[in-house]
């Protein structure tokens, strides 16, 4: 089983190692939206550098934790509340952030009429920008990658409790290792003495997983049996390996079928030669000191959005996803926070 072998393989990672220059991939079709600056952090954003309550030994001294959920409680204190005229919301930081600031717009005027907020779509460049983000108070509702959800609860103070999901309730995605096609990499093992993209090192699909399972599977290890390049996302390294600029690359391939489904690449441009077990998907959730009440706003904008011919449905419809579902993080990322302890990650630094 995949998960036991993943496990077992932390116990001899692959070290991460300082990225690379990669080869530049080319940029998809779409036009290039840079990033928006970062909007000022809202009022009480902050919480005492230390609070003496109970709370998981990984989870910043910031936040409490007395229900044992896992997750920072909103904080007792009414006047640590934010409630701001607009809401800042984010998702993760894959492909041309233009594609995604349209998909998202009908599900955030739905959002605007739910909780009467105004609510922006803030654009991310990075897994580190969308943490610091949330940390500092600049951004309250985001959906972070399913590597990087376990990084903004403990350390951003990030609340997740919903997750996108096929219309029969399936969820989630795969990590391949894919190549070009026309490669003479077949297999795996072929892997030996070439180099691997990943795309950053909190990415599950796109660093961790692969790691671990080189290490347990095939006892394969980082700059011992192959080297190692960064390229900042799953769409970096998908259209490297497309155009041949990476010799391997590991993804998501959620990510992969939307890039095919809009022809930013063709599907016989590149080849996997390994796919792993589901894994969870975009955890979607909000700042842990967001008005409780704005909070179930939120919520229950989630909840109540009608998927069927809005912006959402024609992006995310290319990789299966038809609703958001409600999920719990203690339940739903235990092996992705088991993988990550075993490998001895730190969510604080």
């Amino acid at each position: 089983m995949l998960v036991a072998a993943l496990i077992a393989a932390c116990a001899v990672p692959a070290q991460p190692v300082q990225p690379a220059q990669p080869a530049q991939p080319a940029q998809p079709a779409e036009q290039s939206a840079k990033p928006t600056e970062a909007p000022a952090p809202t009022s009480a954003a902050s919480a005492p550098a230390t609070t003496d309550c109970p709370r998981p030994e990984e989870m910043d001294k910031r936040f409490c934790d007395e229900d044992g959920d896992l997750v920072p409680d909103a904080p007792k204190d009414s006047a640590q509340w934010v409630n701001p005229d607009t809401l800042i919301f984010a998702y993760t930081p894959v492909e041309d952030p233009s594609v995604y600031r349209v998909a998202w717009a009908d599900f955030l005027a739905h959002m605007e009429k739910v909780t009467g907020k105004k609510v922006e779509f803030f654009a991310v460049d990075s897994n580190a920008a969308q943490l610091e983000a949330m940390r500092a108070g600049r951004l309250h509702i985001s959906g972070f990658n399913s590597g990087s959800v376990p990084v903004a609860v403990n350390f951003a103070g990030f609340v997740p409790f919903a997750m996108m999901a096929k219309a029969d309730g399936s969820f989630g995605y795969e990590m391949e290792i894919i190549v070009p096609a026309d490669s003479d990499i077949q297999k795996v093992e072929d892997l030996r003495g070439r180099t691997i993209a990943f795309t950053e090192p909190t990415s599950n699909s796109g660093y961790k997983a692969p790691s671990a399972l080189l290490a347990s599977q095939f006892n394969m290890v980082a700059d011992r049996d192959y080297k190692t390049t960064f390229s900042g996302g799953h769409d970096n390294s998908i259209m490297g390996v497309a155009n041949k600029d990476y010799e391997a690359a590991s993804i998501a391939n959620s990510v992969m079928k939307r890039m095919i489904a809009r022809d930013v690449i063709k599907a016989d441009q590149v080849r996997t030669i390994y796919r792993s077990q589901t894994f969870p998907t975009t955890g979607y959730g909000y700042v842990y000191n967001l008005d409780p009440k704005l909070a179930e706003k939120v919520r229950e904008a989630f909840f109540s959005f009608n998927w069927e011919g809005s912006s959402l449905q024609k992006e995310f419809s290319r990789s299966g996803e038809a609703q958001f579902i409600p999920i719990t993080y203690k339940e739903y990322w235990a092996v992705v926070r088991e993988i990550d302890k075993q490998m001895g990650v730190k969510y604080v630094p």
